[in-house]
């Protein structure tokens, strides 16, 4: 009689999280997160670099699925798109003479948010890297300075400089050209004794967009929930056995697609207590400006926490049903996480890569150093991937049985979050 009672009691207090579950597996689908991962990370996306055809296309297939979900734009939002603008300042006609000599266009190199004339200029920090083993050092004192800058480079770190022209060629995003420091690089084996420098600059206006909606909540709609994913990625970059498209599958179309299913699966339980804010962010690889400006647009102290969703694609380090929490010390969203994916086969584990500083490489960061638990989750073995960043980050590379689970698993384990049951605690503001 008394087991009887025992096993009727534990099925009550069992009952909802097998409801949960239930819910889970019938509203997240497989079959359509692999359609949406495979449409992000298809060619004709071409790799949804910034400032690129690709990622236009990406972002009004994003749109359309938050349409087709059923979200809306943010309240004072026409549509989907959180569209902004960068400047993009590229130098041009740079010339740098050494003692008398001009130099080659090949050696030398500019950054820059201004032109600049150095004729006659006796302010200007000239640093001498003799060798790679101080570059690291010495490169990073040169950009925290702050200084108008000369950094002669010896020849045998050719590679390094060829990496750092081959950007400076490229432009980079200013958010302020008057306060950028000019910084010109230049191979050689010897300082000069006097040096002329002049350099020109063009500059763009140009677009950007994150594709935002949501789902308002009930009792608690002034508090807000952010799930969110960055879609651009590193569009053509150098040829690979014959491909130049960076596809990014797994960084980080796959992040984006939880985004888009964990909207849908929401959309569809219609049980939120808090507004539910679904984010796919532009620009996370050359800056993370997307979420930057996202971040300035609405009340931190109003977000109860941000679910940032990055590299799911395949396995963690800790097997299969896994993944792990960056900041996970931080604050107790981690432990509310484990909590609610407890009696499934799933885990969430602390950040085991704590030297990659992972907490401030991903879209979280922003908000984090405002004070809001903002976390990513990831299952990629980061020290060992050898398909970050090349053209072989493709759709035939992913595991989708292992994104499907995560998915599945942020769905449970945000469930008392989204309910307005559980507030994680706040991450400390400005801590770096």
């Amino acid at each position: 009689m008394k087991l009887k009672l025992y096993a009727a009691v534990a099925a009550l207090f069992l009952a909802p999280s097998i409801t949960f579950a239930q819910d889970v597996n019938k509203l997240v689908d497989k079959a359509d997160v692999e359609r949406i991962i495979k449409t992000l990370s298809a060619d004709d996306m071409q790799g949804r670099g910034t400032f690129t055809p690709g990622i236009d296309k990406a972002a009004t297939f994003i749109e359309g699925e938050f349409k087709a979900a059923g979200l809306q734009p943010l309240k004072g939002s026409k549509g989907f798109r959180q569209s902004f603008s960068k400047t993009r300042v590229t130098p041009t006609d740079l010339k740098v003479t050494f003692d008398g000599t001009a130099l080659p266009a090949e050696s030398i190199a500019a950054s820059t948010g201004t032109s600049f004339n150095w004729k006659g200029d006796t302010s200007i920090a000239v640093v001498n890297i003799t060798d790679e083993k101080n570059f690291r050092s010495q490169y990073s004192g040169v950009m925290r300075s702050g200084k108008k800058s000369l950094v002669v480079m010896n020849p045998s770190m050719a590679a390094i400089f060829k990496r750092i022209r081959d950007r400076a060629i490229k432009g980079g995003i200013v958010n302020n050209p008057a306060e950028q420091a000019p910084v010109v690089y230049v191979l050689s084996a010897t300082a000069p004794k006097t040096f002329e420098v002049s350099c020109g600059v063009k500059s763009e206006e140009l677009p950007l967009f994150n594709v935002v909606g949501m789902i308002p909540g009930k009792s608690k709609a002034a508090e807000y929930v952010v799930f969110s994913g960055h879609y651009d990625h590193l569009g053509i970059i150098k040829p690979m056995e014959g491909d130049s498209i960076a596809n990014g599958a797994d960084d980080d179309a796959s992040g984006t697609t939880a985004v888009i299913a964990l909207a849908k699966y929401y959309k569809k339980l219609k049980n939120n207590e808090r507004t539910l804010i679904f984010v796919a962010f532009t620009a996370e690889e050359i800056g993370g400006y997307g979420s930057q400006y996202f971040s300035k647009q609405l009340d931190a102290d109003k977000v109860v926490a941000m679910f940032n969703i990055e590299m799911i694609g395949k396995d963690s380090k800790f097997g299969p049903n896994t993944a792990f929490i960056t900041g996970f010390e931080r604050s107790n969203f981690g432990s509310i996480l484990q909590k609610n994916v407890e009696g499934t086969e799933f885990k969430f584990h602390p950040d085991p890569y704590p030297e990659q500083d992972l907490f401030y490489r991903s879209d979280n960061a922003t908000l984090a150093r405002l004070g809001v638990p903002a976390h990513s989750i990831s299952t990629d073995q980061i020290d060992t991937d050898k398909l970050y960043h090349s053209v072989n980050d493709e759709f035939e590379s992913l595991d989708v049985n292992n994104i499907v689970a995560t998915i599945k698993a942020i769905a449970l384990g945000s469930r008392s979050i989204v309910s307005g049951k559980d507030t994680p605690t706040r991450v400390a503001k400005l801590e770096r």
